[in-house]
């Protein structure tokens, strides 16, 4: 008799291999230019904190859940932003609630909190759901079962999802539009996580930006602008809708009863544009490629928002329905975060796990790192969204998961993220099928955020609307 054959094991999600253990700087330089992910030694995913000396700096990567509480809530003020970060990012951001620190952060933060609280989420899931529909409707003509750049099609909706909530106008408007196309240019010209952020040179050391970066964020801002003042003057007559955009403008700082002015208002929109849309899209496209690797959970999220989603009718209570959908997206960021490398300097001296940490020092924590470490995660490198159910997960959802940063500074529209992922990732499996294409298989690479360098093609066609009969066909 012959042995029966046995199923073999689901083949790993897409991962970045690591470069050799000891590499000259120059060759790190290199390597991280291309890739922040692949440029990083194997022993980082089991290491609890790492060193890198050079003639001009030390930087410290941290995965020890302990460090990670204690820069990120802690002793939040002690670690600012590094101001590398900052300069790289001025010429989009000014001096946005993304890069600021100090007296500036705060006033701000308490300007925009209040944008996010409460009710606030129900009041614009209506727009996430148009953003839905209308994504649905221009993917139809591609689903013949022709490869579909994904990437792209997640990127769109996002941004969709960004003028819709912010200023109630869809992407098809013609200042939306515009201001998307130059945003998609100056995402290549100008990356997060450059080798001159993450790797701080001394301060004598000049920044220069491309003029393709100065150029593209110069008409992004002046697009926003023209939103702004238009957003401005309907204020002023009474025929402002109540959305994002309105709700930050008109509301006074509660210490000294001022509101954002023009500029600042175009500071904040743009860090709307960067983080909010790049991490969706980003979260939303890799969701979908491991689905479409995982045909089952994708036929249980298929089901799942068959039975808890009506087309013609929005209602708030659906998101809580969506439990699969919303453990998918949360697997999803945990394999693939958004922003790999949260960068931090240290504001005086200290001491992590024995090391003297002089002020001045680049401190790194990598939600890449952290999600898929060894020694923290069950089967690290697996997709498997039910790991939040056991107890390993559970507590490492609470010490070891920090897609959105946490603390003080932890993203304000995260529980809006949170809402929309699954939102979208049910509304699009549940009206079309996600297959991949053979032989086409995903790089994961980091610099704005990560990506695909070598992007995301996956087939669709119509999902038969019986789903249950669907998934035992």
């Amino acid at each position: 008799m012959f042995d029966a054959p046995r199923n073999s094991a689901p083949e790993l999600p897409p991962k970045p291999a690591s470069r050799e253990e000891r590499v000259s700087l120059w060759t790190y330089f290199r390597l991280f230019k291309t890739d922040i992910l692949s440029a990083q030694p194997a022993r980082l995913y089991r290491a609890w904190m790492a060193e890198m000396r050079t003639p001009f700096f030390r930087s410290y990567l941290c995965n020890d859940p302990d460090l990670v509480d204690l820069v990120l809530k802690k002793r939040a003020t002690d670690f600012p932003k590094s101001e590398r970060i900052r300069v790289g990012l001025k010429p989009l951001l000014g001096e946005s609630i993304f890069i600021s620190n100090g007296d500036t952060w705060a006033r701000q933060r308490r300007i925009i909190d209040p944008a996010f609280e409460g009710g606030r989420l129900r009041e614009v899931f209506p727009a996430m759901w148009d953003s839905g529909v209308a994504a649905v409707a221009r993917l139809k003509p591609l689903a013949d079962g022709m490869p579909v750049d994904i990437e792209s099609q997640t990127s769109h909706v996002a941004m969709d999802v960004i003028f819709r909530t912010l200023f109630s106008v869809p992407i098809e408007h013609e200042t939306a539009q515009k201001a998307y196309e130059a945003f998609c240019q100056h995402q290549t010209a100008q990356p997060v996580a450059g080798i001159a952020a993450v790797l701080p040179f001394p301060k004598w050391a000049p920044r220069f930006h491309s003029p393709k970066t100065l150029r593209t964020a110069r008409t992004i801002r002046d697009l926003i602008g023209q939103l702004i003042d238009a957003r401005s003057q309907a204020i002023k007559a009474g025929t402002a809708p109540d959305d994002l955009s309105t709700k930050i403008m008109t509301t006074p700082d509660p210490e000294t009863g001022q509101v954002f002015n023009a500029k600042e208002m175009i500071d904040q929109v743009a860090i709307f544009f960067l983080a909010g849309h790049e991490t969706s899209a980003a979260a939303l496209a890799w969701a979908l490629y491991l689905l479409a690797t995982h045909p089952d959970w994708q036929d249980r999220l298929a089901q799942e928002a068959h039975a808890a989603l009506e087309p013609d009718k929005i209602y708030f209570s659906a998101l809580s329905k969506l439990r699969h959908s919303r453990a998918v997206f949360r697997e999803s960021m945990r394999l693939y975060p958004p922003v790999p490398m949260y960068v931090r300097q240290t504001a005086g001296r200290g001491t992590f796990r024995g090391r003297r940490i002089k002020k001045g020092s680049q401190i790194i924590l990598s939600p890449w790192h952290l999600h898929r470490h060894e020694r923290l995660w069950d089967r690290p490198d697996e997709f498997d969204p039910s790991r939040f159910d056991t107890p390993n997960g559970k507590q490492c959802l609470r010490s070891a998961y920090i897609p959105f940063s946490a603390g003080p500074r932890v993203c304000p529209g995260s529980a809006f993220a949170m809402a929309e992922g699954p939102l979208l990732l049910s509304m699009l499996v549940r009206a079309y099928r996600f297959d991949v294409v053979d032989g086409d298989r995903p790089v994961p690479a980091a610099h704005l955020t990560v990506r695909s360098a070598n992007g995301i093609r996956l087939r669709l066609t119509p999902r038969l609307h019986d789903t249950k009969q669907d998934a035992n066909s």
